[in-house]
């Protein structure tokens, strides 16, 4: 093994992970960590779907309804801030596994939760896991894939999000006519199962184990992943590259504010806040409005959220195929800026209809989509092994923000008698913002996480 300075060089460790052929190691790895992204996504927004019966059934105001789907938002931003220390310090899969039990938990307890208080209070704690799962294993994923093919490995996996998303939205229009709301957290629980399961069968980042100085469990770890790769592909493996590259040994949260990490981490922190913003600003209150505003039968109204979140499930796939070809910053900046424009257009339209509404919403999530999917690959790149799950987990902090500021500001300006027009044109200008902002952001394709960072 390549050292540097006595020590095992991380770029050797990094250069035999480089050389890996696409296997069935790759499929099974991306299978579970995606398994417990999915369930992550699709208890995101159980909340939505169940947010009109509730409205009904418990006769909430709209402050109370918009307290409801924030509780976990506040959930995640300190989740989010919790497992970027944790992911660097006792290891990506741990974090994640650990972040799983308290989803799924805590989901069976709001199943069971008998007035708004209680449903809230719930409702944070899961939040504090899915805000601690999603990032840490978008930058496990990173750490394990090939530079030249990173942005559609990733990406590929990262659809398995939207995909939770409207398996939610998909569930909900039969389970929550006929068996009731509560039936979708019960069902929310189910990763339980899959936390127990996740250290035994997936291999702790290599990447991560040399930067803490766990050289032989590295070593071990890396050669067992050799030779599942081996024995699947039944092809002797290509020699590693012979030039390490060594990272910036740096691992503080404060070293995101310095040097060339201050400006990725500025353009990156408001990336996310505007994706996030606009995205929950938009599917937390789509089903309330349809129902609401347009007179549309609940069926109706989750059938149209179903249409957006499929749409966007499209548009992450789209920013797969293009992201390795196009670059990250092009990719970004194109997407911000077809929200800001189906935004703007359903603003000056008037969103006559809830069909109109539907329509432009659904062109709204393709990008969304497409952005935040591309986020989760483009956070982890910009930062060093030691600091990448607290850079990638501020980010998550800031796309908090926006999830939890997102909704007030459309509940506010609902509540306050305004038009849907000004809702959608407030959230097309902070799209437009964030084209602005994705204009300064650093290119990283083709690039290993080691050059990036040394």
């Amino acid at each position: 093994m390549t050292t540097v300075a006595g020590k095992p060089a991380l770029g050797s460790v990094a250069a035999r992970l480089e050389r890996l052929p696409h296997s069935r190691w790759h499929v099974k790895v991306r299978f579970l960590i995606g398994a417990v992204t999915f369930f992550e996504a699709f208890d995101q927004l159980l909340a939505a779907s169940a947010l009109p019966v509730l409205m009904k059934d418990w006769d909430l105001s709209t402050g109370q309804a918009t307290f409801a789907v924030t509780s976990a938002s506040i959930g995640m931003l300190l989740g989010a801030l919790a497992a970027g220390w944790l992911g660097d310090r006792i290891g990506r899969v741990r974090t994640v596994a650990l972040g799983v039990a308290v989803t799924g938990l805590s989901s069976l307890a709001v199943a069971f939760s008998q007035n708004i208080e209680l449903f809230s209070l719930f409702r944070f704690v899961q939040g504090l896991g899915i805000g601690g799962v999603v990032p840490v294993a978008a930058t496990y994923i990173n750490e394990i894939a090939r530079s030249d093919k990173r942005g559609r490995f990733v990406l590929l996996y990262e659809m398995i999000f939207p995909a939770g998303l409207a398996a939610a939205t998909l569930l909900a229009v039969w389970v929550v006519p006929n068996f009731g709301w509560r039936a979708m957290f019960v069902v929310g629980a189910l990763p339980v199962l899959i936390a127990a399961a996740l250290p035994r069968h997936v291999e702790e980042s290599p990447r991560w184990l040399l930067s803490r100085g766990r050289t032989e469990e590295a070593e071990a770890a890396i050669a067992r992943i050799e030779a599942e790769v081996a024995r699947a592909t039944a092809k002797e493996l290509p020699a590693p590259s012979t030039a390490p590259v060594a990272e910036e040994p740096k691992g503080s949260l404060a070293d995101l504010f310095r040097g060339r990490y201050l400006r990725r981490t500025a353009v990156l922190s408001g990336l996310w806040f505007v994706a996030y913003y606009v995205n929950h600003g938009i599917s937390t209150w789509l089903p309330s409005l349809y129902t609401k505003e347009f007179g549309l039968d609940l069926t109706t109204a989750l059938v149209f959220t179903l249409v957006s979140n499929v749409t966007g499930l499209f548009g992450t796939f789209v920013m797969a195929m293009l992201i390795d070809r196009l670059g990250r910053r092009p990719a970004l900046l194109g997407a911000l800026v077809g929200t800001a424009l189906s935004l703007g257009v359903l603003a000056v339209a008037g969103a006559a209809s809830g069909g109109q509404v539907a329509l432009f919403a659904s062109c709204t999530t393709f990008f969304l989509y497409a952005i935040n999917a591309g986020l989760y690959l483009y956070s982890p790149e910009l930062y060093p092994t030691s600091n990448r799950a607290k850079g990638a987990a501020f980010g998550g902090l800031w796309n908090r923000i926006g999830v939890i500021l997102g909704p007030v500001t459309v509940g506010a300006v609902i509540g306050a008698g305004g038009s849907l027009s000004l809702v959608f044109a407030q959230l097309a200008v902070v799209g437009a913002v964030g084209a602005v902002i994705a204009w300064f952001a650093v290119e990283t394709k083709g690039r290993t996480l080691e050059e990036l960072n040394s």
